[in-house]
């Protein structure tokens, strides 16, 4: 037996002796609660004037309850929900951060272009998480996809100014589908049984 399966196996039994409950809820609860927040202000629901007010709901939500849900998909040994898990919280501090510099009167330059190249790295990632979703279930496809487009639409708003109109109407959709998705798993898991589906994978290797 190699090293590598001799680890495969200690964590494995490490992880039937100390089970830990499906985390997936928790991380869809924070993506949608930040997403709806910050569809609230592209899509103008709420003055752009106290954008650094979203920055509490963005942390705890969108970057800490992700955050802690990738760290306990990686003890499950799930790289695909860890990754996305842990980068999409990575993005949503980057997010909080950004916002806390533009407002402040004493650290803003007035220049975020460099927002917009994050976001091209973000949405590469996302796309490569897209087609791994193909092997999960349509719900989470159906996240990634709407995020995708969020954040396609999103990159041209930095660069170019054109409206964030369209960008919010897909980070609210993310928010819906997220909302069903933490709530199929949590019922789903609690009851034994289906009573949300989440859909069968589309990509069966």
């Amino acid at each position: 037996m190699t090293t590598n399966e001799k680890n495969a196996q200690t964590t494995e039994l490490s992880t039937k002796t100390h089970p830990v409950a499906d985390p997936a809820a928790l991380g869809l609860l924070g993506l949608a609660i930040a997403a709806l927040v910050l569809a609230s202000a592209d899509l103008k629901l709420a003055s752009g004037l106290e954008k650094s007010l979203m920055i509490p709901w963005v942390v705890m939500f969108g970057a800490t309850a992700q955050l802690i849900a990738g760290a306990l998909e990686f003890k499950r040994v799930n790289i695909f929900g860890g990754t996305v898990f842990s980068v999409y919280s990575m993005t949503m501090f980057s997010i909080a951060l950004t916002l806390f510099i533009t407002n402040s009167t004493v650290l803003n330059k007035g220049d975020i272009t460099h927002y917009a190249f994050g976001l091209i790295g973000i949405l590469i990632f996302s796309l490569i998480a897209t087609v791994a979703s193909l092997m999960t279930n349509k719900t989470l496809f159906a996240i990634l996809i709407a995020v995708d487009l969020a954040v396609a639409l999103l990159i041209p708003h930095y660069l170019y100014e054109i409206s964030s109109l369209p960008a919010g109407a897909f980070l609210l959709l993310t928010s819906i589908l997220s909302f069903y998705g933490a709530g199929a798993i949590l019922l789903n898991s609690m009851t034994g049984k289906t009573i949300l589906p989440l859909g069968k994978p589309l990509w069966t290797p």
